[in-house]
Formats: structure tokens, sequence, C-alpha cells
């Protein structure tokens, strides 16, 4: 399966770096490239799993475009793009 997931916000190479790394732990995803301009996170998976990678983006704080964008959400954001830059 591929797919591209439109997010919310995405800012930075912090955000990219918290948001691959989280994908990735997902079980059957082999690739995650990230348009950082363009908010698209682009996944190749093994399985039919488009559910539970968009549940994980949210819970990062990058809801899909069209979903819920909370303060909740935007805060969540916020932590995971420091510590993505931390990380990378």
């Amino acid at each position: 399966m591929k797919a591209d997931i439109q997010i919310e916000n995405l800012k930075c190479g912090g955000c990219a770096a918290t948001i691959k790394k989280g994908i990735l732990a997902i079980q059957g995803v082999n690739e995650v490239d990230i348009d950082i301009e363009k908010s698209i996170v682009s996944i190749a998976s093994e399985k039919e799993n488009i559910e539970e990678i968009k549940t994980k983006l949210s819970k990062l704080g990058y809801p899909e475009v069209g979903d819920k964008n909370t303060v909740i959400h935007k805060a969540k954001s916020f932590v995971s793009c420091a510590v993505g830059r931390i990380d990378s």
C-alpha cells in the first residue's frame, strides 16, 4: 500500500523527524517521506494500515487535513517538534 496524507501543524525538520520515527515504528511500514512545504506524508507499507497511521499522526499532534485540529493537537505538535530537533 502507498498513501499520501496531508497533515496539519507540520512546521520544520524536527516535526518531520518525529513523524518519521513514529510512523516507521508501525509494523509493516517500509518507507516514510515527508514534504515539509506541502505538509504531505508519503508512506509505503506492506499492510493496509492507513487508519492506524492516521491515528498515530493525530496522537503525535499532526492530524489529517479535514480532521479536528484542536489546541491539544497543536500543543502536542510543538512538543513533537522540539523532541524531533533534539533527536535528529
